[in-house]
């Protein structure tokens, strides 16, 4: 879903939303927003970087989670 759709589906402007996703990433990651490009480029980069390793992580649970349940009998 894009922030476009998000906006019109909410009925508020962009900025609006804006302003929401920059608290919400303050209160989640204790992040204030950085004047300098450099430094909002690579926090961009972090936090991508960040919810990738997350999905990784739990497609790696549900991994785990699903072989325990099956029972591997070796060839005879």
């Amino acid at each position: 879903m894009t922030q476009k759709q998000v906006c019109q589906d909410m009925g508020i402007s962009k900025s609006a939303l804006a302003a929401w996703v920059q608290d919400a990433r303050f209160k989640t990651y204790g992040i204030t927003p950085s004047k300098d490009p450099d430094e909002q480029r690579e926090m961009r980069q972090a936090l991508k970087r960040i919810r990738e390793l997350e999905m990784e992580n739990e497609v790696l649970r549900r991994a785990a989670a699903y072989l325990s349940q099956i029972h591997i009998t070796p060839p005879k």
